[in-house]
């Protein structure tokens, strides 16, 4: 059935053992392949490769087109479609959220925001938890931008660090739910202090949407796969935050080149 030149003694092996025990493949995981033939999952995944496939996977499915074109009575390939729907649904649930955050983005919205971004002495980051990658990757690139930025994740310097800001600083508060109490707390003294303030949410009906001057919320699904935890997708948060800095650095470059020109 396979070709064997070219393998080594263990590869030859596992391709005999597969041929043995056929019926068992379509249902079988590349680990549990592993232990039953006593061969390791990367010389699984190198043997596969060899014959032509991109993994054990693509084999199964590879085994299973064999067998519908052949017209032969093959075994059950439950388990494959099974998985195949799991990970449309995924996908699905990606592509959503994607699709119905860049829907509900406002051009005007996204001016504003470049505005106030301009027009600040100094931006303030504040987030918590699974945000703070965000917070951190729009650090690094108003950085590379040349725009003097901080963020804060801790609580208590959150707080702190809020009473100093004024009117001509600018605080961005990314926040999946909303309602994070210090970020609250500095949003609510930022409010009374007129400091200007953008909100990256998932929750326009939050307390921090309410308090902010700009708001994108961006479309969170009803579906988790970690349902005991609060580590809900941040896709959208970060689809919304790349948008901004991508805008925001076309604006850079565009007042680089006009100031060119007039030199």
């Amino acid at each position: 059935m396979f070709n064997m030149q070219g393998l080594t003694n263990t590869e030859k092996y596992l391709l005999k053992y597969i041929e043995e025990h056929l019926e068992l493949i379509p249902s079988i995981s590349i680990v549990k392949l592993s232990e039953e033939a006593n061969v390791s999952t990367a010389s699984i995944v190198r043997t596969m490769k060899k014959l032509g496939y991109d993994g054990f996977t693509s084999f199964k499915y590879d085994l299973k087109k064999q067998y519908q074109l052949s017209n032969k009575e093959f075994p059950t390939f439950n388990s494959l479609e099974i998985v195949d729907k799991k990970i449309q649904d995924v996908v699905d649930k990606n592509e959503q959220e994607v699709r119905k955050t860049i829907e509900q983005l406002d051009s005007k919205t996204i001016e504003d925001a470049m505005q106030a971004i301009f027009g600040a002495r100094k931006v303030f980051i504040f987030s918590r938890g699974l945000s703070e990658m965000i917070a951190s990757e729009m650090e690094i690139k108003f950085h590379l931008l040349e725009r003097t930025c901080e963020q804060y994740v801790d609580p208590n310097i959150i707080k702190t660090i809020s009473h100093r800001l004024n009117e001509q600083d600018l605080a961005i508060i990314v926040s999946l739910n909303g309602h994070t109490e210090e970020l609250v707390e500095a949003a609510k003294v930022c409010h009374k202090n007129e400091v200007p303030i953008i909100v990256i949410t998932a929750n326009g009906t939050s307390p921090l949407a309410r308090l902010s001057d700009i708001t994108f919320v961006g479309f969170k699904s009803e579906d988790s796969y970690f349902p005991e935890y609060e580590v809900r997708s941040r896709l959208p948060l970060q689809i919304i935050s790349r948008i901004l800095l991508d805008a925001y650095a076309i604006r850079v470059a565009h007042k680089r080149e006009n100031t060119k020109k007039v030199f």
